[in-house]
């Protein structure tokens, strides 16, 4: 719990830090740039990200497994004398670890290659409406820029390095876009954000590397096994299928709907999603240093602490997330005039695309024991997720045509977003609660203590001018929500959070 608490705490500081970021890449972009080009640049990141997700075959989090195997001998098939035994004469091969990483490098790259080739040769699968540049379509390199990046990031982690991950992912990547992004336009404006993304995805990348060699070193008589590559291959083939899918739920939208909308108001929706986004980046960043913890538990067959762990993260992701929330939502109108006063349509959008990022926490958080302990119902339940959001995102827009009714076709994709994710979060939760013999709940009635008062001053703020909502009530509502689920909710074991010295 130490670990989960210090790994967490670091990264929400990186959380602080990325949200101030991507305020003036959102501005830079939507004031300089505009609604059709961040329509664009967002239709072509679905397939881009959706390439390195695949590239990385699972290895995010599968990666801590495989080092957990390389620390600690396989004994499970034995006796309790005989585990003892064995891992009381086991010696690890200091080159393990490193010959590990490395392979994982290897099968990422070879993916990422092949994928980047696929998309380069058919530019339409970025572009639908055949409106892009030669920069616009280099984006394509990104590919194994991210892959590699974030395979690095799960070695690091495996070794509780989370400030690695603050510098690349909060620190480095977003200055670096949004200052690229600005420079950019006044040489190159058609495919300056696509520039911009791929500088900042290669900084981040050039960090996590060095980091990596420092921890691991370079991998000595090391050579490339095809076979052994083939079988992490096809084991982890589950774990990639959820990664992909967990980050389907939160791309699926904007792929179905630029088949819907035009680039301006895809967009618009691009930009609400941006400020959603900001409450899961939080939620994740329990996962890198969550995953180890509870490889060494399911090693261990300690079913009691992996339900501790993953309810306990469960409320501090839940708790915070719920507060972001309702800070971003109450002057959501302001937020989005950021971008222009045609921005503002996509108000609602917003609304529901935060009100998603709460709902889904349940499942992220029980997806992190249930890809070691039922990798294939977790698949299964990820697999129906997507389809189920895929079915309801073009059931809500078509009906709203049909019905007239007098709400966006973004807003419509985003609530059916929330109907997917709050199903599976109740699905996954019960299963792991199955397996492991204890209720998996996030949920205490403190949250809504906290959140009366919160609603209160947001609703206070809204009588003041807009730059004064932003400035002085998004940080009020914040506080009071903070101040109440801090005498409310948190109990000693929650307060370990803030704890510097745990």
């Amino acid at each position: 719990m130490a670990a989960l608490a210090k790994g967490g705490r670091t990264n929400f500081y990186g959380f602080l830090i990325r949200l101030v970021a991507r305020v003036p890449f959102l501005f830079i972009a939507s004031r300089l740039y505009g609604a059709s080009a961040l329509g664009r640049f967002a239709s072509a990141l679905v397939m881009v990200e959706f390439a390195g997700q695949l590239a990385t075959l699972g290895q995010k989090r599968g990666l801590a497994q495989r080092l957990a195997e390389t620390a600690w001998p396989e004994t499970d098939h034995l006796t309790e004398r005989q585990q003892a035994a064995a891992q009381a004469a086991y010696v690890p091969d200091p080159d393990a670890a490193t010959h590990a990483v490395a392979d994982a490098l290897l099968v990422t790259t070879v993916l990422a290659v092949a994928m980047s080739v696929l998309i380069w040769l058919y530019p339409g699968s970025m572009y639908p409406n055949g409106n892009f540049g030669q920069g616009e379509r280099l984006l394509v390199l990104s590919v194994w820029m991210m892959a590699v990046g974030d395979i690095a990031l799960a070695a690091l982690a495996f070794r509780f390095d989370v400030a690695t991950t603050v510098r690349a992912r909060a620190v480095v990547e977003p200055w670096t876009l949004s200052i690229t992004a600005g420079l950019a336009y006044f040489v190159y404006p058609q495919g300056g954000l696509a520039l911009a993304y791929l500088a900042s995805v290669g900084a981040a990348t050039g960090v996590a590397l060095v980091a990596l060699v420092r921890a691991y070193g370079w991998p000595r008589r090391w050579r490339p096994r095809p076979l052994p590559l083939l079988r992490l291959a096809i084991r982890n083939m589950p774990l990639a299928g959820a990664d992909a899918v967990e980050w389907g739920t939160r791309k699926i939208d904007v792929f179905i709907l630029r088949f819907f909308i035009g680039d301006a108001p895809l967009g618009i929706y691009y930009f609400a999603q941006q400020f959603a986004s900001l409450p899961q980046k939080l939620k994740t960043s329990f996962e890198p240093v969550l995953g180890p913890v509870i490889t060494r538990n399911v090693r261990s067959h300690n079913m009691p602490a992996i339900a501790a762990q993953v309810c306990q993260v469960g409320f501090w992701i839940t708790a915070a997330q719920a507060g972001i929330a309702l800070a971003l939502a109450m002057p959501g109108a302001g937020l989005m005039g950021l971008g222009g006063p045609t921005f503002v349509s996509g108000t609602m959008a917003l609304y529901f695309l935060l009100m998603a990022e709460v709902v889904a926490a349940p499942a992220v958080v029980s997806e992190a024991a249930l890809i070691y302990v039922a990798r294939m119902r977790n698949l299964w339940i990820s697999l129906g997720t997507i389809v189920l959001q895929g079915v309801l995102t073009v059931a809500f827009i078509v009906g709203g045509y049909l019905w007239g009714a007098n709400t966006s076709e973004s807003a419509m994709a985003a609530l059916a977003m929330v109907v997917a994710l709050g199903i599976c979060s109740v699905l996954k939760s019960r299963l792991l609660g199955r397996i492991v013999g204890q209720p998996i709940s996030n949920w205490r009635w403190a949250l809504v203590w906290a959140a009366v008062p919160a609603v209160a001053v947001g609703m206070i703020a809204r009588l003041l001018p807009e730059w004064a909502e932003l400035l002085f009530g998004l940080p009020a509502i914040i506080g009071v929500y903070c101040l109440v689920i801090w005498r409310v909710g948190f109990g000693p074991e929650d307060r370990v959070l803030f704890r510097k010295a745990v």
